[in-house]
């Protein structure tokens, strides 16, 4: 059962990130216009929450999962180095020494 849950992919790039915030902002914008407009006609600000609500949901459905649209480009990671390179490095700094005030 797990290692179905591990085999879905959480990860979601730069772009993609930026894509659903753009895609939430969009639906939540709309939505609120169109609540406030037929709450407005309809004199019941009950019916501009509830558009508003809906929205709200079908932005986090839309946006929330990482839908293959927001991985289409993956981070290209360097290659791992020793660590006996950067223990090299950190032992040739000096130490620094703190003036006397």
């Amino acid at each position: 059962m797990l290692s179905v849950f591990r085999s879905i992919p959480t990860q979601m790039d730069y772009k993609g990130q930026k894509l659903a915030e753009q895609i939430f902002q969009g639906i939540i914008l709309v939505s609120a216009v169109i609540g406030f407009i037929y709450g407005y006609i309809t004199e019941q600000f009950g019916w501009t929450v509830y558009i508003v609500m809906a929205g709200f949901a079908l932005s986090c459905l839309l946006t929330l999962p990482p839908w293959p649209m927001y991985r289409r480009n993956p981070l290209k990671w360097l290659p791992v180095q020793e660590s006996g390179v950067e223990e090299k490095k950190a032992a040739d700094r000096k130490p620094k020494r703190h003036s006397k005030s």
